[in-house]
C-alpha cells in the first residue's frame, strides 16, 4: 500500500512538471510571436517603402525566431523553478535564433561579410543578452555593471536609428517617429528582461522545500 502511494504521489509530480513545462513554453512561444510581429513592424518603419513582407523572411526568420526565443526562454523559466538541470543557463543564448535564421536567408552571408548589411541580427540579440545578464541580480556586479552599459547602448543605438534610417519622415519630435522610437525601446527592453531568466537564481522545488522545513 505505502509503495502504491508513493508511486502514485511521483507520477502525479511527473505529470504537474510535464503541465508546467508546457505551459512554460506555450506562455514564452505566444510572448515571442508577438515579440517578433512588434519588431518586423519597426523595421518596416524605418525601412519605409523599400519594405517587403515575405513568407520566409517575415515569418520563418523574424517571427519564427521570436517564437523559438521564447519558447526557449519559456523552458528556462521551467528549469529555474524547479531547481536547475545540467548545463540550462545555456538557453540565455537563445536570442541568437534570430541571427542563425537570418543567416540562412539568401545572400545573407555574403551581404553580412563583404558590407555589414544584416548586422543588426546579430547586434540586437547580443544586447538582450548582456541586458539580461544586467538586470537580473545574479552574478558579480564588476560584470553586471559593464552588461549594462552595453545594453543601454544598444538601446540609445536602436532610438537613434529610427531617425537616422527613416529620415525626415520619422523625427523624433513627430508623432510617427516618436511612435516607432517606443517601439523598437520596448522591443529591446522586453528582450532584456526576458533573456535575464537563464541568469536568475534557481528556485528550490516546492515538494524539496516542503521537505526542508519538516527537518528544520
Amino acid at each position: 500500500m505505502v509503495a502504491e502511494q508513493v508511486e502514485s504521489r511521483l507520477g502525479n509530480a511527473g505529470a504537474r512538471t510535464r503541465s508546467s513545462a508546457a505551459t512554460c513554453v506555450l506562455v514564452g512561444a505566444a510572448v515571442g510571436l508577438a515579440w517578433g510581429a512588434a519588431f518586423r513592424a519597426y523595421m518596416a518603419e524605418i525601412a519605409g517603402g523599400a519594405s517587403r513582407i515575405e513568407w520566409y523572411g517575415t515569418f520563418a526568420v523574424i517571427i519564427g525566431a521570436g517564437v523559438i526565443t521564447g519558447g526557449l526562454l519559456g523552458l528556462a523559466e521551467h528549469f529555474r523553478r524547479t531547481g536547475g538541470r545540467r548545463h540550462w543557463r545555456w538557453l540565455a543564448l537563445s536570442p541568437l535564433s534570430f541571427a542563425v535564421l537570418t543567416l540562412t536567408m539568401p545572400g545573407a552571408a555574403v551581404a553580412l561579410a563583404t558590407q555589414g548589411l544584416g548586422g543588426g541580427a546579430i547586434a540586437v540579440p547580443l544586447f538582450g543578452i548582456a541586458g539580461g545578464f544586467a538586470v537580473s541580480g545574479s552574478g558579480p556586479l564588476w560584470g553586471r555593471i559593464p552588461a549594462g552599459v552595453v545594453a543601454l547602448a544598444g538601446l540609445a543605438g536602436l532610438i537613434a536609428s529610427v531617425p537616422l534610417a527613416g529620415g525626415i519622415r520619422l523625427t523624433l519630435d513627430q508623432p510617427r517617429g516618436l511612435w516607432v522610437a517606443t517601439l523598437a525601446a520596448s522591443c529591446l527592453v522586453v528582450l532584456c528582461l526576458a533573456n535575464s531568466i537563464p541568469f536568475r537564481r534557481v528556485e528550490q522545488p516546492r515538494d524539496a522545500a516542503r521537505a526542508s522545513a519538516r527537518r528544520s
